[in-house]
């Protein structure tokens, strides 16, 4: 396996977007993480003290196409509606920008496009094949750069780390928890909501590291997503095992699955309570 060199390099600070829920003298920290060849960027929102505190990273979703970009707006908005969240409960959150996405754009090709042109090209498939080979190389070597720098910043308790993911990111987390015994829990968006249905490798890798895992999970969904048997499935493989976990599936999120996919960022009151009991039942304690 390749070693990973993480260097850390603290770039500026940046404004806040209008109408994030914040206090209105919170800002991010933009910083550079090494990971092997790729300068990653993120966010990093610190609560107000000199800690340490407890922290989370994110796991972001695949990217977005140039037309989502266009339709959507930029990646860094979900920074800036959940860094905030995060950080006004006591947490510190850094919000990683893996390779392609956002500020680090120009490090390579994201996830959603290379699997994007490997089924134009190849089907479903490839592009199942090449999904996993993202979560279990890339895209997992790069989170685990933004883990290990979380652990490292001088403010934080490094024995109280939790992750949290969406969709694609949310995946991710699953099996960084197979990895990351350490961690003190997971909050997992969406995970697999658009993959699960068409991708019987994902399931049963899926299904794999939740038996193998030790870090309590909750699972969260809203009703449209675009598929809930994700969690539901991982939800009672855990339950079968007799292992600490959640599952919550919220009402339908909007219109479309799309909306429902992307109930982190467009419905924070409805699960901000429930995800913040949970992280103080296991991150706190």
């Amino acid at each position: 396996m390749m070693r990973r060199h993480v260097s850390i390099l603290l770039l500026a600070s940046l404004p806040l977007a209008a109408g994030s829920a914040s206090r209105d003298d919170l800002r991010p920290e933009l910083v550079a993480i090494r990971s092997g060849e790729a300068t990653l960027h993120a966010h990093v929102w610190r609560p107000a003290g000199n800690g340490p505190f407890p922290a989370v990273l994110i796991n972001h979703g695949s990217g977005r196409t140039p037309k989502d970009l266009e339709r959507l707006g930029p990646y860094e908005q979900q920074s800036e509606t959940l860094g905030p969240v995060f950080a006004r409960h006591g947490y510190v959150c850094v919000f990683l920008f893996r390779r392609g996405v956002g500020p680090s754009a120009d490090e390579g090709e994201n996830a959603v496009d290379a699997m994007n042109r490997e089924f134009e090209a190849h089907g479903q498939n490839a592009r199942n094949v090449l999904q996993m080979e993202l979560l279990q190389g890339r895209e997992m070597n790069d989170a685990l750069a933004g883990l290990a720098f979380v652990r490292r910043l001088p403010y934080v308790d490094a024995r109280r780390v939790a992750i949290v993911g969406h969709s694609f990111g949310g995946s991710l987390s699953v099996l960084m928890t197979e990895r990351e015994p350490t961690l003190r829990a997971a909050v997992v968006f969406s995970t697999a909501g658009y993959s699960w249905d068409r991708s019987p490798e994902l399931r049963a890798r899926l299904l794999q590291a939740a038996r193998r895992t030790a870090v309590p999970v909750f699972f969260i969904h809203a009703a449209n997503d675009y598929s809930t048997n994700s969690g539901k499935s991982l939800g009672a493989e855990l339950a079968r095992l007799g292992k600490p976990h959640r599952l919550k599936i919220y009402p339908p999120v909007g219109k479309t699955a799309e909306e429902g996919h992307d109930f982190p960022f467009n419905s924070v009151a409805a699960w901000e309570s429930d995800v913040f009991a949970f992280l103080e039942r296991y991150v706190r304690k």
